[in-house]
């Protein structure tokens, strides 16, 4: 009973039903005892740290079986009094935050239906209702629950009217996990939305949940509504959503929920906010979208009946010189397809019209066709490639739309949808490392740019990759990219350094680690090392290959060794991506003349070019275990 004055429960117990004063459940017999209580856990403000606001919690005595909120709800579930307990947690939370004394903005979760019943019972005095649990209304924001649906909209609609004219604001919770949550969106128009903890936990390792976070922004921003990330438990989990521009945010890492309202946040989420470094956030893969067929022309070729008469077939394929084939259809879908050469072929021969001109054209058919929807995915595009099967190549495919014939494709219109829709897909992620292409690289470099951070960025290419590829073979070839880029991902920090995969042997690494030097010696050592496996004795033994030259000339090439070319970044001394990528170049050219495969330079603060020579250095000068020494020319650590 300290939590709420016996009298102020009293007049509280007064305005809620008779099921509630009456009641025998366990939960009634709480609410009645005045036995619930709230913790408070902060809100913060992820640009500064700052806690932002509480949200109430509601918890039932800490030796019951209804301590947690979801047995207490089940219970108000079962005793018929779900409303009836969520106005009397309101009315705890506001009460229990008066009585604090810190003031502040408090979170208070509400269902739409009960918020409906609360400003009923309200009616017009909905401000001075707050006001009468100490806490002024402006400093409430009512946090609307998605787990139960809205049973009339139009009732909800002239509540939240009346809640904004008393200066209260509204949030949506747990948004992605309840009913109807953009419909909510349009309809309540929040001040708030509360993005659900699926979203936000490991968000640093999962493409999809970035993608869709960075769509949630998008809404918001149409909407004009400011986004609170929940279930932020990690440091890497917060500096990822800082640096998403997510505004505030709420989890275990900032604050545990608490009887005491917290006055800071904790030191790891702090120290993780101080920490300036970017986030490396998951690729936003740009996978091969269905319906790439739809970009391109489909031949809209006339189609004949199973029953068509030969002579009616070999007609069409004169007057239409340009028809490869004609697909046979019944009832709108293909059943076969005649392929024009093989067709004219049989009718040329001798007597083949007075004999089987007038029969029906499936005898003459392939009743096997390869039949592709408009919605296909590349996979199947390929498919038809790789087949044993090669007529498909000759004949063409038929296309549909949910099964009914739209044209026909040709084999040249197949090679090519497959090849551009592959080589868009490249460009996001390297479809033998499955690393980030150039333009997740382009991305994360800018953003390094924007954010005034000192980075190192790594070019990183093969000695004598294209003899070595040209004697063994593509399969061996791509094995040694492979093992570039295991070693690349091995040896730099997944919540610091990016690894992307430019193509063929070129690989670009940004690094925020201060031992970047000694991470890409490593990389350089222990690729001349595993590279040598893939030799085989007699050129291990030799120290290299004798292979053609790019004039076509044979010479002999030492074993393939790994350079690395590296320059450093200085805040604010470079503004676009193509600058860095076209420094780190000139970097790797020099490190291919260097004896140990790293050299590295140094854009200063004065301007975007490379350092003077006296710049350009190798590990062997400044020793491999240790960052270059600072001058005039280099960054500040």
């Amino acid at each position: 009973m300290d939590d709420i004055p016996r009298e102020r429960l009293r007049g509280i117990l007064a305005a809620l039903s008779p099921a509630v004063g009456f009641g025998s459940g366990p939960l009634a017999r709480l609410m009645q005892e005045g036995a619930l209580h709230c913790v408070f856990q902060p809100l913060a403000d992820l640009r500064t740290g700052a806690i932002y606001a509480h949200e109430a919690l509601i918890r039932g005595p800490e030796d019951s079986p209804l301590h947690t909120p979801d047995a207490l709800l089940d219970s108000a579930r079962r005793e018929h009094l779900l409303q009836d307990f969520e106005l009397l947690c309101v009315a705890t939370a506001l009460l229990q935050w008066s009585a604090q004394g810190r003031g502040g903005r408090i979170f208070v979760n509400i269902s739409a239906d009960a918020l409906v019943s609360a400003v009923a019972l309200c009616g017009a005095g909905v401000a001075e209702a707050l006001r009468s649990l100490g806490v002024p209304a402006r400093m409430v924001v009512l946090e609307i629950t998605e787990h139960e649906r809205v049973s009339d909209m139009a009732l909800l609609r002239s509540a939240l009217k009346q809640v904004h004219a008393a200066g209260a604001r509204l949030a949506l919770d747990d948004f992605g996990d309840g009913h109807s949550s953009l419909r909510l969106w349009a309809e309540v128009k929040p001040d708030f939305v509360k993005i659900d903890k699926y979203f936000i936990r490991d968000i640093t390792a999962h493409s999809e949940k970035l993608q869709m976070l960075q769509a949630i922004k998008g809404i918001a921003d149409v909407f004009g509504t400011t986004l609170v990330a929940e279930g932020i438990e990690t440091q890497e989990e917060l500096r990822a959503l800082r640096d998403l521009d997510i505004p505030y945010g709420q989890g275990y890492l900032l604050g545990r929920p608490a009887r005491a309202p917290h006055a800071a946040i904790t030191g790891p989420a702090q120290g993780a906010l101080d920490d300036r470094r970017v986030a490396v956030l998951p690729t936003l893969g740009q996978s091969v979208r269905p319906g790439i067929l739809r970009s391109l022309p489909v031949v809209q070729a006339p189609a004949v009946a199973p029953d068509t008469p030969n002579d009616t077939v070999a007609g069409l394929f004169k007057s239409h010189a340009e028809l490869h084939a004609v697909a046979v259809l019944e009832d709108a879908r293909p059943v076969a397809l005649i392929n024009r050469q093989q067709f004219m072929n049989h009718y040329a021969t001798l007597y083949f019209r007075e004999v089987h001109g007038r029969k029906p054209c499936a005898g003459f058919a392939n009743h096997a066709p390869r039949v592709v929807e408009l919605d296909c995915d590349v996979d199947q595009l390929v498919g038809i490639l790789t087949s044993q099967d090669q007529r498909y190549l000759n004949d063409g495919f038929i296309v549909t739309d949910n099964g009914r014939y739209v044209g026909l494709g040709t084999g040249d219109q197949l090679v090519r949808s497959v090849t551009e829709a592959r080589v868009e897909a490249a460009r996001h992620a390297n479809p033998l490392t499955f690393l980030p292409g150039n333009i997740p690289i382009s991305l994360h470099m800018q953003r390094l740019l924007d954010s005034g951070t000192a980075f190192v960025a790594c070019y990183a290419d093969l000695n004598h990759f294209k003899p070595f590829n040209d004697y063994y073979g593509y399969w061996r070839g791509d094995q040694m990219i492979r093992l570039v880029a295991r070693l690349a991902v091995t040896h730099c920090d997944a919540q610091r350094d990016f690894v992307g995969h430019v193509g063929g042997d070129d690989f670009m690494l940004l690094f925020q680690s201060g031992d970047w030097l000694q991470r890409c010696q490593r990389i350089v050592d222990e690729f001349a090392q595993e590279a040598l496996a893939l030799f085989d004795d007699g050129a291990r033994k030799a120290g290299g290959i004798w292979a053609e030259d790019r004039h076509g000339v044979k010479r002999f090439f030492s074993c393939t060794t790994l350079s690395i070319g590296a320059v450093r970044i200085a805040p604010g001394s470079i503004h676009r991506a193509e600058e860095v990528a076209n420094l780190a170049a000139l970097a790797k050219r020099d490190a291919k003349q260097a004896p140990q495969g790293i050299a590295w330079h140094a854009a200063g603060r004065t301007g975007s070019r490379t350092a003077p020579a006296s710049a350009v250095v190798s590990p062997q000068q400044v020793g491999p275990m240790q960052q270059p020494a600072k001058n005039h020319h280099a960054l500040a650590a």
